[in-house]
C-alpha cells in the first residue's frame, strides 16, 4: 500500500527555488512513455536537468540527495560549486548515488529493486526532507512511500488534468480559449469524426500523453500527404495503437503567419498557495516545427501579460484540485485585430523544459520575479536569458565537460559573477558520447542575451539555433 506523507504546516509555503532548510530529495528519473525517450539524443543524460538545484546548497540549512542512473562526472559538480560562496561546505552537504545501471530505464524503477541504494537514501537524510522527481507517476510515489517523505509534485491521481484531454476540461473551466477539437478520443472511429467536424484542410492529432512534441500529428484532409509525424519512424498503424491505449485529442491546425509558442511556468505550494512564475517564447524544431529546443525569457511583450493571466487562471483551479509543485503551460499566439490572441495547446503537470533554464537564472542572479511586468529583476536591473538543450557539434564528441568548460571561460562565455550575466551550462554529460550540451545565456538586454547564446553556439560548433 502506498501511503501519502504530508508537509505539514511548516512546509506550507514551500519552493524548491528557495528552500532555506531541509533535505532535497532529487529524484530525476524519465518515467514516461519510452518509445518515446529513444527518440531523444543522450536522453538519459536528462537526468541532469535538475542539477541546477545544487545551487540551492547556498543556503547552510539545506542538503541535497541526488540521484542518477550512472556516475556524474565530478567536473560537472565542480562547475555547479563554482557558483556558491563556500564550495567546501556546500560539498559536504551533498549525497549522490549513482545506481552504476544506464541502460535499464526509468531511474526509479531500478532503484524500487536496490534496497541497497533505497538504504543509502534513509542515510543521507537528516532532519525534514521531500522528494523533488522529474515528473511523478507510481513508481516515485511508491519511493516516496518506502522513504516515508513527502512529494513535491502532483499526485497521480491528478494526472488526467496533464494530458492534452484534461488540458481542455481545464482550460474551458478557467474561461482560457483554446483551438477548436475534442478530446478523450481512444477509436478509429471517434477520430475520423473528430477531423471530419473540424474546418481547414488539416488536423493535429496529439496523444494523450505526448512530450516535447513527439507525440503530434499533422493529418491532412485535402488529398495530399496523409500524415506528417513529429517523430521520426512513426506510422499511421504505430501511432493508433498508441491512441487507442493513451487516448488523443484531435485539434484544428493553426495556419495562422507569423505564429508564436509561448509557455507559462507556475507553480502551486503544499499549503495551496499558487503563482505563475515565468513566462518563456519556446524555440521549436523538427519536421512539423512542433518538438521542443529550447527557449527565451521572458515572453514577448505583445503577449506576455495575457498569458500570465491565462495561466494564473489555471493555476487557480489546479491548486483546487490538489495539485502541488511545478507545471508547465504551452500556448500559441497570433495576431488578432484587437491586438494578440493567445491560445491554450496543453497542460505539463511535471517539471518541463523551461524549469532548469529559469532555476538557473534565478539561482545564479540572485533575481526576483516582478509579476506586474513579468521580469526578472536584480534591483533596478531586468535580467533576460536564452537557453538551449540542443547544441551539438561532431567536434564536441569525445571531450569531457570539464575540458569543454574550460574553453567556454577561457574563450569569455563564462559566468560574469560581478555583471551577474553569462552562461550557465546544463546536460554536460551528454558531450563525450553525443557532443551534446544545453546551456542559458543571461544578459542585461534581449539583444546582450541573444548575441552571447549566438557566439557561444559558434564557438562549440553548434548549428544557429532555429527562432
Amino acid at each position: 500500500m502506498i501511503t501519502k506523507i504530508p508537509f505539514g504546516e511548516k512546509y506550507a509555503r514551500l519552493s524548491i527555488f528557495e528552500p532555506s532548510e531541509g533535505t532535497l530529495v532529487v529524484v530525476p528519473s524519465l518515467s514516461l512513455p519510452q518509445d518515446e525517450l529513444r527518440r531523444i539524443t543522450g536522453a538519459r543524460c536528462y537526468e541532469e536537468r535538475l542539477l541546477f538545484l545544487l545551487l540551492t546548497l547556498r543556503e547552510p540549512g539545506v542538503r541535497v540527495v541526488y540521484l542518477s542512473s550512472a556516475p556524474i562526472d565530478r567536473d560537472i559538480v565542480d562547475y555547479y560549486f563554482g557558483f556558491l560562496p563556500d564550495p567546501d561546505d556546500a560539498a559536504e552537504r551533498l549525497t549522490l548515488i549513482s545506481l552504476d545501471d544506464p541502460c535499464s530505464q526509468p531511474l526509479t524503477r531500478t532503484l524500487l529493486s536496490r534496497p541497497d541504494a533505497i538504504e543509502r537514501i534513509r542515510q543521507a537524510v537528516d532532519g525534514d526532507a521531500w522528494m523533488v522527481p522529474f515528473v511523478l507517476s507510481e513508481l516515485e510515489e511508491e519511493l516516496a512511500s518506502l522513504l516515508g517523505v513527502p512529494l513535491y509534485g502532483p499526485a497521480t491521481s491528478l494526472a488526467y488534468y496533464g494530458s492534452k484531454s484534461g488540458a481542455r476540461e481545464v482550460g474551458q473551466e478557467a474561461g482560457v480559449p483554446m483551438a477548436r477539437g475534442f478530446g478523450d478520443l481512444r477509436t478509429e472511429a471517434e477520430i475520423q469524426d473528430a477531423i471530419d467536424a473540424l474546418p481547414g484542410e488539416r488536423v493535429m492529432v496529439k496523444l494523450n500523453d505526448g512530450y516535447s512534441g513527439l507525440g503530434n500529428a499533422i493529418v491532412s484532409k485535402d488529398g495530399g500527404p496523409a500524415v506528417s509525424f513529429s517523430a521520426d519512424g512513426e506510422t499511421w498503424d504505430t501511432f493508433s495503437a498508441k491512441i487507442a491505449e493513451r487516448g488523443a485529442v484531435v485539434e484544428e491546425f493553426i495556419g495562422h503567419r507569423p505564429l508564436y509558442f509561448p509557455s507559462a511556468l507556475a507553480r502551486i505550494t503544499p499549503g495551496g498557495h499558487y503563482d505563475v512564475v515565468a513566462t518563456h517564447d519556446q524555440v521549436l524544431g523538427g519536421a512539423n516545427n512542433d518538438v521542443y529546443q529550447g527557449c527565451t525569457f521572458p515572453a514577448a511583450p505583445e503577449y506576455r501579460a495575457e498569458v500570465g493571466a491565462s495561466a494564473a487562471r489555471i493555476a487557480r483551479i489546479m491548486a483546487e484540485r490538489g495539485v502541488v509543485g511545478l507545471f508547465g503551460m504551452d500556448f500559441f499566439a497570433l495576431k488578432a485585430d484587437a491586438g494578440y490572441a493567445a491560445l491554450l495547446c496543453e497542460i505539463n503537470l511535471r517539471i518541463g523544459g523551461t524549469t532548469h533554464p529559469f532555476g538557473a537564472a534565478l539561482l545564479t542572479t540572485g533575481a526576483t520575479y516582478d509579476p506586474g511586468t513579468g521580469l526578472l529583476m536584480v534591483g533596478d536591473q531586468p535580467k533576460y536569458y536564452t537557453a538551449t538543450d540542443n547544441c551539438a557539434a561532431s567536434c564536441l564528441r569525445g571531450r569531457s565537460p570539464g575540458e569543454v568548460v574550460r574553453m567556454a571561460e577561457r574563450l569569455g562565455l563564462g559566468f560574469d559573477a560581478a555583471r551577474r550575466t553569462g552562461n550557465v551550462f546544463h546536460l554536460l554529460g551528454a558531450i563525450p558520447e553525443h557532443g551534446k550540451l544545453g546551456f542559458t545565456s543571461i544578459g542585461d538586454s534581449r539583444e546582450e542575451a541573444d548575441e552571447l547564446h549566438r557566439l557561444t553556439r559558434l564557438a562549440l560548433g553548434g548549428a544557429p539555433a532555429g527562432r
